[in-house]
């Protein structure tokens, strides 16, 4: 008899045990992983997710291309996540602003940051704020139904464009801007953007890089669906591979098939037959490097862009630490539009919050907030913004890790129960802040499915949070 009574006095203690109440900011992939992490990995504890728009998914709903919804599954992941018993959603309330850092540390055991990059990083160039140039951020945000992008109106009315950068997002724009409307038609891009995109004079993109092929961010499988996109031809100068196929020998396997299939794009010699195709081609697209912008060129009558006047460079060392130089010598490439695709920037979300803004990170050891006890951070914030979901997946279960052991070891001191939710939302309550629910969330997404429905796509997205929350009666 003792055994089973030992097993019943465990079940008793650890239903008195004081369950760790554990607050998330920020509910794109990093935030979910976190939760999701914790969960699974301690019995008690409780996640509370706090977002600053209505709905949740970051990155996943904004960022990730409309043509690419097998992306998007992992929102099955996290809607299962948020259904929790011991996860709740808070959106429509931004931290730093409604509730303070200070605030929810009083309210928590442990909060852990996992706000993303909310701003990209700028040129700091002559002419960058000329009309004509947009950050790729932004113009992602405008297609994807970003509510601060909506009004951005892109001027699409230009046959040339540039995109500065080789990444991933540089090619997922390239690829928006070329491909036919009846692709775009059946995915989740935003009805205004596909009606600017329907009334578009753009049929030549370029995409430069101040390195070589060598150094392209972007990866085969972006690259493979930019070269087999129908009614668009490549435009890769084979002088710019000359040698390469020596220098790719100690590569990588993932570095060599990349370099291999831009090798072959740029000699492929078409048949008489495909060359008569491709001459009826309207749309292209082309690969520049070792170009570095120095000017954005006004017009005549200096309000909008006509060109870019980029450095020549010359590459100093080998593979991915290779740097570009400036040879001295100019040229000036003419478009009407200019996207900048160079990277994502975090910014500070609190005063309390310690911030390194040379790197735009939140200073941390192995996701544990420099100096701060009991912060910790996760994703783009804790390490830059940079990888794919699976990364930030990675990254967030070793933050989540962190907060675990902490709390077996007793550095969170979990004796002193915490209010959590009931105390912030009676601060919220007095500053007239009422939070959205994942349920709430739950109709939003059902309003948004069946207008896709009607129009023969698998959502339409609302892109303005005043309609979001009449919807949901707020």
């Amino acid at each position: 008899m003792a055994a089973p009574a030992r097993v019943g006095l465990r079940r008793w203690l650890s239903s008195r045990a004081p369950a760790p109440r554990i607050c998330v900011v920020g509910s794109g992939p990093a935030g979910f992983y976190t939760a999701q992490h914790i969960l699974k990995h301690h019995d008690l504890a409780q996640v509370d997710i706090y977002e600053k728009l209505p709905v949740p998914f970051g990155l996943v709903r904004f960022g990730v291309a409309p043509d690419h919804p097998e992306v998007k599954n992992v929102i099955n992941t996290f809607t299962h996540t948020a259904r929790s018993d011991r996860c709740a959603y808070y959106g429509n309330v931004t931290v730093g602003r409604d509730i303070t850092v200070g605030e929810l540390q009083q309210a928590y055991h442990a909060v852990v940051l996992s706000y993303g990059a909310e701003d990209n990083q700028v040129l700091g160039i002559p002419g960058e704020n000329l009309s004509g140039v947009y950050s790729a951020r932004a113009f992602v945000g405008w297609y994807n139904g970003l509510p601060e992008n909506r009004d951005l109106k892109p001027d699409l009315s230009c046959e040339t464009a540039l995109i500065l950068g080789h990444g991933n997002v540089a090619l997922d724009i390239a690829r928006i801007l070329l491909s036919p409307l009846d692709f775009l038609r059946k995915t989740d891009i935003t009805d205004c953007s596909l009606a600017a995109l329907a009334r578009s004079k753009v049929k030549r993109v370029w995409l430069a890089g101040r390195r070589g092929p060598l150094q392209v961010a972007f990866t085969i499988k972006e690259l493979r669906e930019m070269i087999n996109l129908p009614g668009t031809q490549p435009v890769l100068n084979p002088a710019d591979f000359t040698g390469l196929e020596n220098a790719i020998k100690d590569a990588s396997r993932p570095r060599k098939r990349l370099t291999e299939l831009m090798i072959k794009t740029a000699l492929e010699k078409p048949r008489e037959k495909a060359a008569m195709a491709q001459a009826a081609i309207p749309r292209q697209w082309g690969l520049k490097f070792q170009r570095s912008p120095q000017e954005m060129l006004p017009t005549t009558d200096g309000t909008r862009v006509r060109g870019v006047r980029m450095a020549l460079t010359r590459l100093e060392g080998l593979g991915d630490s290779a740097k570009a130089v400036p040879t001295g010598d100019m040229e000036e490439l003419e478009c009407g539009l200019v996207l900048s695709s160079i990277g994502y920037r975090s910014l500070p979300l609190d005063p309390a919050v310690p911030f390194d803004t040379q790197h735009g990170i939140i200073p941390n050891n192995l996701g544990r907030v420099t100096g701060v006890p009991g912060l910790y951070c996760s994703g783009w914030v804790k390490r830059g913004p940079v990888g794919v979901i699976i990364t930030t997946m990675n990254d967030s279960f070793d933050t989540a890790q962190s907060v675990l052991e902490d709390l077996q070891g007793g550095v969170l001191d979990v004796s002193i129960s915490r209010e959590g939710f009931g105390a912030v939302g009676s601060i919220l309550r007095s500053r007239g802040i009422r939070p959205v629910s994942f349920s709430d969330w739950e109709k939003i997404d059902a309003a948004e499915v069946a207008r896709g429905k009607a129009a023969g796509k698998p959502r339409e997205k609302i892109v303005d949070p005043q309609e979001m929350l009449q919807l949901i009666g707020h």
